[in-house]
């Protein structure tokens, strides 16, 4: 005989805290302190829609792609090979590799004839230079290479983007220097990392070829940074796919893009957010005479003194 169970109603209405767990409004995001004002991803330009909406897939010419009508497209969730794949396209990517080589040098031809950027650029190498020390703290060296520009003139600041998981995006939050010029008020994009964003484990030979070509330091405009993101996000997909390997969502395009477009906030604090004054302290009161350096103040306000050579 069916027993029939009566099932009770609620009648009383969620709190707000009840809701919040079931929508999962409760969880919290990690803790990310800044400064300065506030800009959209879309302030400096609208086009970066287009690389959030188009498809990671290879940049490739139509020859080539045509050789691979027989595969699925790549998508975000990237695309895993078996072995026999590996062996048989191992030309194939010799060939994609070309055409993305190809690409990047032409993008970096178009950013030698801008006169700005090139003395930005000298300016930037003499600061790293100068502040060789901090190299292995990138908050600090940025802070000093901020205020090295700002003593030459320059209008510099920090950026830090900050964005949240959406629609198959991680979210993620990063920080580089930008300067806005005084004449065009074109904005220039400076990391001083830049090559090291794309190291990847178990890399192939072509994806060495490419990364070869990038340049330590980044100086650029908006545009050629988009360009250079792109390409170096199919080189990614690529080298991964012959490995066998899935791209993790901290190597897609669109992941990548966020470091340098996603919503930042601008500011010229010369400290920081997270960072504590008793650590600076010990820093700058440090002398290291036995390994040939020692503290100086050749440059006014740095947040880590400069570095002296010795014979």
């Amino acid at each position: 005989m069916p027993i029939f169970a009566r099932t009770k109603r609620v009648t009383d209405p969620l709190d707000e805290r009840v809701k919040d767990r079931i929508v999962g409004r409760d969880r919290r995001e990690p803790a990310y302190v800044s400064s300065g004002s506030e800009h959209s991803a879309h302030d400096d330009d609208s086009e970066l829609l287009d690389f959030f909406l188009e498809d990671d897939g290879e940049s490739c010419n139509n020859n080539i792609s045509n050789n691979n009508n027989n595969r699925n497209a790549d998508d975000d969730d990237g695309y895993q090979t078996s072995d026999n794949e590996t062996d048989s396209d191992s030309e194939c990517d010799s060939d994609r590799t070309d055409v993305l080589i190809e690409s990047l040098i032409s993008v970096f031809r178009s950013q030698n004839v801008d006169r700005f950027r090139n003395v930005l650029l000298s300016n930037v190498l003499k600061a790293m230079e100068v502040f060789e020390r901090s190299r292995s703290n990138k908050q600090m060296l940025n802070r000093n290479v901020m205020l090295f520009l700002q003593k030459n003139g320059y209008n510099a600041a920090i950026c830090k983007t900050k964005w949240q998981s959406c629609g198959g995006l991680t979210s993620g939050n990063y920080e580089f220097i930008d300067v806005v010029s005084s004449n065009s008020g074109d904005r220039y994009f400076i990391d001083v990392n830049f090559a090291g964003e794309f190291d990847i484990a178990r890399a192939t030979t072509n994806f060495r070829r490419i990364l070869n070509l990038l340049p330590a330091v980044f100086v650029g405009k908006s545009e050629d940074l988009k360009q250079i993101v792109k390409l170096l996000s199919d080189a990614t997909r690529l080298s991964l796919r012959s490995r066998g390997l899935l791209l993790p969502p901290w190597r897609k395009n669109r992941f990548m893009q966020n470091k340098w477009f996603g919503p930042y906030r601008r500011t010229v604090n010369y400290t920081p957010a997270n960072g504590s004054t008793a650590s600076m302290q010990t820093v700058n009161t440090v002398k290291c005479s036995l390994v040939g350096f020692n503290a100086v103040s050749g440059f006014n306000g740095a947040l880590f003194p400069a570095a002296t050579r010795t014979r």
